[in-house]
Formats: structure tokens, sequence, C-alpha cells
């Protein structure tokens, strides 16, 4: 990020730097192409249909979201292979779900047999077939079923239940962002590709096909370099990186595409300056899975200074004494979390060699259900 000097834009705004975007899609789906996998991103990242269109045209396999509303965004905008890498079990959901399948290729995350059994009566009853994948609990601990022997007994009491039909295995080591060195990051991608490459072949044994076995995390990612067996990954934030990322050592401030302007409204000492992006603009993430990563709330770019607190309304700065910062002018700063921080601002602004191109409304921001 070589210029750190916002643009002249309202603030706080929410920048974006389209060369950056560029290479960093470029440099994944190189990887993805030299490892023979399919490139299948995260669009909760950035949340922008044209962002995605972009992910596609560069070579990616389809999108992935979390939501059945952020699905049915992408979709409007016209992106035709879509997984949810969630599990969708409200009868509200499952019949937008149903809905949305006449119009895409869609399909679904999976970790209980009670999931799969209103899965399955939504769709039947719609005369419906929709694929799924199991998901795998690699080490993360939040959903999934154990790799192995409960993968299969999974797949065992599904397979029978009518209007669905197995596509194989996913999961997401996001253990991964409590590593505390790269050689942590590392060990978890292994570990991770590993668990999923012994789960599909014990479902082989007993008969089932996971034609997909798919992996992903921007961290490990990052490190990944392929693994017989994993067949599509599913990295998010790596299209824009953020400070947590760096933190892990797995991006630097160069790879950095998103960062925030805000103005200096107050510098009521010389150590302290105040800012007017908050909470609203930044999120209060400082690190993800229980562990704080940052020592602020992101990386003032140029300035000898740190985002100390946060309210609402106003962002604390402690500054050195010294750095020349005034009422009016502005800063900019990396968020320390890319995907939650996008889901606060309506647009975002997009930027070539510092000047505004662009402006890209956020369509999924706030798709949570």
């Amino acid at each position: 990020m070589k210029n750190p000097h916002p643009p002249a834009v309202d603030t706080p705004a929410l920048l974006i730097d389209l060369d950056i975007v560029r290479r960093n899609l470029k440099e994944m789906q190189k990887k993805a192409d030299e490892c023979k996998v399919d490139l299948r991103p995260h669009i909760k990242t950035h949340k922008i249909p044209e962002l995605a269109q972009l992910q596609l045209d560069l070579g990616a396999r389809g999108i992935t979201v979390a939501k059945v509303s952020e699905a049915e965004v992408m979709a409007e905008a016209g992106i035709k292979d879509i997984f949810i890498a969630n599990q969708v079990v409200s009868e509200t959901k499952l019949n937008r779900l149903a809905a949305l399948s006449k119009k895409v290729y869609i399909s679904v995350g999976l970790d209980s047999i009670s999931a799969a059994e209103k899965l399955s009566a939504t769709f039947a009853a719609s005369g419906l077939t929709i694929e799924y994948l199991i998901e795998i609990n690699s080490g993360l601990n939040r959903c999934g079923v154990l790799p192995g022997r409960e993968a299969v007994e999974l797949y065992q009491a599904t397979d029978e239940l009518p209007s669905l039909q197995f596509k194989g295995i996913f999961t997401h080591a996001g253990q991964v962002y409590a590593a505390g060195s790269l050689a942590e990051v590392m060990e978890v991608s292994r570990h991770e590709s590993k668990t999923m490459v012994e789960t599909a072949r014990a479902l082989k044994e007993a008969g089932a096909n996971a034609e997909i076995v798919s992996v992903g995390s921007t961290p490990t990612m990052k490190i990944w370099q392929g693994q017989e067996g994993v067949n599509e990954i599913r990295p998010g934030n790596y299209i824009f990186h953020d400070a947590i990322q760096i933190s892990l050592g797995v991006a630097t401030v160069e790879e950095c595409a998103l960062s925030i302007a805000a103005t200096v409204i107050s510098r009521p000492s010389g150590e302290r300056a105040v800012i007017d992006g908050g909470s609203k603009a930044f999120s209060s993430d400082k690190g993800a899975h229980g562990k704080e990563m940052a020592s602020g709330f992101g990386i003032v770019l140029g300035k000898r200074a740190t985002l100390a607190r946060l309210s609402e309304e106003h962002g604390v700065m402690n500054l050195d004494p010294e750095e020349l910062l005034e009422v009016g002018d502005t800063v900019r700063i990396i968020p320390n979390h890319a995907c939650a921080v996008v889901n606060l601002f309506d647009r975002a602004y997009g930027m070539r060699s510092g000047e505004i191109v662009e402006e890209f409304k956020i369509a999924a921001r706030g798709k949570s259900q």
C-alpha cells in the first residue's frame, strides 16, 4: 500500500485498492491452478457481486457463501454456482433454498441426520433434488462431525433419504486464527488436509464417493502447497487481507487492499487524537476464536499512531507527540478484520493510484439470515 494518504471523500469511508485486489486474486488462482484444485472463494469477506464476478472471471469454479440471503443476492446478480458452507434448518430458510435452487446450481453443508431429514422433506415436497457436503470438524470445534467414523455414519444415515445427493466433504480449520507463529499456521494447514484425505478414504471404503474434498481459510491456503486427495479450496479474506493476517505472518501491509479513511476531529493533547470512525466503522474485533491478536483496532498508515480505543462514533488514537496531525487531517487505517468491517458500510470506493475510480454497493451487507 504505497500511498497512505486518503483521497478526497467524506469519512469514515471504506476504500478498496483495486490493483492490490487483482494481484491478490491472481496469486490465489495461480496457486489453485498449480495445485490442480478448484478455487471456490468465500464472498462473506467482500459481499460485493462485482468482485465475486471478478473472481469467477479469473478462474474460480464458483463461490461460497455463509447464508441463504447472501446466496440470493449473488444469484440475483447472475452468479450461477453457489455453495452455502453452513447448516440450513429452519422452514423459512429451507423454502427459500428450494426456490433458489430452481434458478441456480446450489449445494449446502450438512452435519446431522436431523438437518438432513428437514432438508430432504422440503426438497422432496417441491419435487427437487439438492447436493450436500458433510461438514467435518478438523479442530475448530464449531459445526461439523468428527472425521472418520462419524462422517461415515452420517453418510449412511442420509444416503437413503429422498431428494438428497451426496457430493463430498468440507471443513474450515478456523482454529488457525489462534496460531502463535507461522510454523503453527503450517501445522494447522497440514492437519486440515490430512484429516480430510483420511475421511474421504474412510467414506470410499464404506462405498461413498466424495467427489469434492474441500478445505480452506486464508491463512492455511496462503502457505498451502497442495495435498493429493484435496480438490477444492475456499479462502475468503485473501482478496483484501487485514491486520490479523499480518499478525499471523501470512500477509504484508503491501498486500492489504482494504482501508478506512477517517478524519481527525479533535487533538486534545500531544499524545491523543480523535477520529470520526468508531466501532460503527472499525468493529471491535481484535482477534478471532478467543485470541486477541492486535494491539489496537487497525494499522494507521504513515503515522506513528495506534488506534487504541473505540466508542460508537469516535476512535481514539495514541500518538507520538511529535507526529504532525491536525484537526481536519485525514488518516488511512487497515482494519483488524476486513470481513466484519465491510458489513458495517453501505458502499465502498474502488481506487487506483490513490484516486477513486469506482463506487460499489455492498449488496450482501447485513444479509445474516
